[in-house]
């Protein structure tokens, strides 16, 4: 289906109009996408190179690292270079791919992150059973399950958006999305609007119970526990849940209400495209003593 619009590029008005402020803002962003970029990567290397770490955990966070890699990218680098090239427009195509990529690996993560959270439940309630239960076939289909829902999700929000006919040529954002670009729209949205939100918020929020549940349940197994393995299980579920919340909030705010935007929703935005991907490492990874001494063994032997 190809929309009938005689649109064909769209001005992202960013952040701020001052050339001065874009400039510093494209800074920021570099240092920040640079230190995701390393940082995830550095735990992709070492998982991949390390032979100590082959639990289904590093099977997934290796996975979500690199997810994380391809998510922040889908943004970051068009905002920095856009900054310092004085150039603020994208072509109608280019807002359409930059929405599904954004919600393919957006709802890759999504499900991921519940995934994880199932293997964590499995690894604490139910110990004994953990390596027959999380075996190498389990952890696979797992993952493509994971990839295959963030592909359905993007398409279908894709969709959507592609078969509208477009007259205005200007979005408050920083990147194309679909709330944005539905105010650009000719026709009525109510409908695709209802639609979205059924798609995007739902995701949102059901994976965040699921989520939440599981960990209910985890700290309520914990009763059992020694003191020093309950403190370890704590430690581990509150870090997940904090890194959790800081995504899967924002999106929530952003998906689960009416095609409307607000000037607040470009920082909103930071928190599930920039902030989550660049904690993910420092939440999963820097604090694990096994993940610490691997890269250490690695840049070793280097």
């Amino acid at each position: 289906m190809v929309p009938t619009s005689n649109v064909t590029e769209i001005t992202l008005l960013g952040f701020s109009q001052n050339r001065g402020t874009q400039k510093v803002i494209s800074v920021i962003f570099l240092l920040l996408y640079l230190s995701i970029v390393l940082g995830n990567g550095l735990i992709v290397v070492t998982i991949m190179a390390s032979k100590g770490l082959t639990s289904p955990m590093y099977f997934f966070l290796g996975y979500l690292s690199f997810v994380e890699i391809c998510y922040c990218s889908v943004t970051a680098p068009k905002l920095i270079l856009d900054s310092f090239i004085e150039r603020t427009v994208i072509s109608l195509k280019g807002c359409i791919a930059q929405i599904f990529f954004l919600h393919f690996f957006g709802g890759t993560e999504i499900f991921l992150l519940t995934v994880m959270a199932y293997d964590r439940y499995v690894a604490i309630c139910k110990p004994l059973h953990y390596t027959s239960i999380m075996n190498r076939r389990v952890c696979g289909l797992l993952v493509g399950a994971a990839w295959g829902g963030g592909l359905l999700h993007s398409v279908g929000q894709t969709f959507l958006i592609f078969q509208l006919p477009f007259c205005g040529p200007k979005i408050d954002h920083y990147f194309c999305d679909v709330h944005p670009v539905l105010k650009l729209a000719c026709s009525d949205t109510f409908l695709i609007g209802v639609l979205i939100i059924t798609n995007g918020g739902s995701i949102s929020v059901i994976s965040f119970t699921v989520l939440l549940a599981s960990y209910v349940v985890i700290l309520r197994s914990l009763r059992s526990q020694t003191s020093e393995g309950r403190y370890k299980a704590l430690s581990t579920c509150a870090s997940h849940v904090a890194v959790v919340s800081l995504f899967f909030i924002p999106c929530s705010f952003v998906y689960m209400r009416p095609c409307v935007t607000f000037p607040a929703d470009k920082i909103v935005a930071v928190f599930y495209t920039v902030v989550t991907p660049l904690l993910n490492p420092i939440i999963y990874s820097f604090r694990n003593a096994e993940v610490k001494n691997a890269m250490r063994r690695l840049m070793d032997r280097k």
